[in-house]
């Protein structure tokens, strides 16, 4: 196929082969994203959830604190709601935990995009070195004039179906998502179960079909875990869970204890808070609510004032906890520290 001139970056120009995960929800800061561009990584926004407004005042702030180093940007690409006719069976499931808490659950909305076009017109308007898409693909057109405009773009696929649709689409690299990632899995139908192929095992069968790039993320919690994984064939690793505890990340009081508290032990698959498949700590939301309808973001929308109230009250056990295999791994401390620890071996 053909393509077009190719942006001016390559993950090659990083002198540390590792990304920091877009995390949506608030970890993800302009700090975040410019001191791991700073130490020779490549620093990420997460746009899910965010308005327009405050994306675009997120990216000035990261241009103002990173200077010259390259950052990227991730947008949630908008589907259907996969399971529309459920999210009222859901609702009346969590109108008890509503009524205990003294919250309202609100009407959602089925047509909520996340303000794509918005997003979009402003990455066009105002490029950025590179954007990611979760969720999906942008349209072939779409991403052919972000790179027009200079931009490197990336799509996270979890499959090799996915793979192949996004080399078609003409992105610069495939972000291989594995399932031992935490947060959402980037899976484009939202009803599909997820793949369980390791990560390693994964990369090795994507390579064999695509030449682009491939990024590894899921499970990154050490050094040994980067080199094995470019050794599977990942030209660079993200991650995403290491940050959580980091100065620099907008990480909750709550969510950073729960990664080093003994309590929480293990992680689990679930669509209890958002209607998407999310790997969380287990806790007691999560085993409240084990059957959870394919309703992203309908289900996000409803579980929000829940998700508020529980944090408002300290308990843990009400938020989603977004981590990864690697959770107790994360250490608190300067990002910086995080990229010299983790490619160290590099």
């Amino acid at each position: 196929m053909t393509h077009t001139p190719r942006p001016a970056f390559e993950l090659g120009d990083l002198s540390a082969p590792l990304i920091q995960a877009p995390m949506a929800g608030g970890p993800s800061t302009p700090a975040l994203a410019a001191a791991v561009s700073r130490a020779g990584g490549l620093g990420f926004l997460a746009g899910g959830y965010l308005p327009a407004a405050a994306l675009a005042e997120q990216i000035a702030l990261l241009r103002g604190q990173a200077g010259a180093a390259p950052f990227g940007v991730n947008l949630f690409v908008p589907r259907p709601v996969a399971e529309p006719e459920s999210v009222a069976t859901y609702r009346a499931a969590l109108e008890p935990e509503a009524a205990r808490l003294g919250v309202a659950l609100p009407e959602p909305d089925l047509d909520d995009d996340d303000v794509w076009p918005e997003k979009i017109s402003m990455l066009l308007e105002d490029p950025v070195p590179v954007a990611s898409f979760t969720f999906g693909l942008p349209e072939t057109e779409l991403i052919a004039r972000l790179r027009s405009q200079g931009t490197y773009t990336v799509a996270t696929v979890t499959d090799v179906d996915e793979a192949l649709a996004a080399q078609s689409a003409g992105v610069d690299a495939l972000c291989v998502q594995g399932p031992e990632a935490g947060g959402h899995r980037g899976t484009f139908d939202p009803a599909a179960t997820p793949g369980t192929t390791a990560l390693d095992a994964l990369l090795r069968r994507i390579a064999a079909v695509t030449d682009l790039p491939l990024i590894a993320a899921g499970g990154v919690g050490t050094a040994k875990d980067v080199a094995r994984l470019r050794a599977a064939g990942a030209a660079i690793v993200q991650a995403g869970t290491a940050f959580l505890r980091t100065d620099e990340a907008g990480t909750q009081a709550l969510h950073r204890d729960a990664l080093a508290d003994g309590r929480f032990t293990e992680t689990v698959l679930t669509r209890a808070f958002s209607g998407r498949w999310a790997r969380a700590l287990r806790n007691g939301f999560t085993d409240r609510h084990p059957r959870v309808p394919a309703a992203y973001p309908a289900i996000n929308q409803l579980t929000k004032p829940l998700r508020a109230e529980a944090a408002r009250r300290g308990d843990a056990q009400g938020l989603s906890l977004y981590a990864g295999f690697g959770f107790r791994e994360a250490q608190a401390g300067p990002a910086a520290d995080v990229v010299a620890r983790l490619t160290a071996a590099a």
